[in-house]
């Protein structure tokens, strides 16, 4: 369960929309133009159960997305989903870790402000027994050319 963004949490003038999200879930979303930059030296580290439940976070997740631990233990992990990534970049992630293989690329996280941030992520099969028990997604700091290549394609993939 996503709960709608609520106006009081952001910080700017934004803009609503509404979002589709993997299995049916809908999502109001509001989302400003305001980058947060991704601190030096940092990883951002969380592991989801297999449906994408998060189920741990770190404090550096904590700082860069805005939410508490505890608005983010128990949410899905598209409750950071913003509206500029294609949903083809998801469907993609998710059809490479179900096969139990690892995933990389470049996301453009939405925060509980309305702003956004950038990341090179990593998501990684948690197998157990030969069975995917959950994620584990690891983000760092993203080269700008990156994020501008990003910037120019992700438009054209919707």
């Amino acid at each position: 369960m996503i709960n709608d963004m609520k106006p009081e949490d952001v910080v700017g003038e934004f803009r609503e929309v509404t979002l589709n999200l993997f299995g049916g879930m809908q999502r109001k979303v509001l989302y400003t133009e305001i980058e947060t930059p991704y601190p030096d030296g940092k990883l951002i580290v969380s592991t989801t159960d297999p449906s994408g439940v998060i189920t741990h976070v770190n404090q550096s997740f904590v700082e860069m997305s805005g939410y508490t631990e505890a608005e983010l233990i128990g949410a899905s992990h598209s409750i950071l989903r913003h509206p500029d990534m294609p949903p083809a970049a998801f469907k993609d992630l998710w059809d490479t870790v179900k096969r139990g293989e690892k995933w990389q690329g470049f996301v453009k996280n939405l925060r509980k402000d309305g702003g956004y941030y950038w990341v090179k992520a990593t998501v990684i099969p948690n197998i157990r027994k030969g069975v995917v028990v959950g994620y584990t997604s690891v983000r760092r700091k993203p080269s700008r050319t990156k994020v501008e290549e990003c910037r120019r394609l992700y438009p054209s993939l919707f």
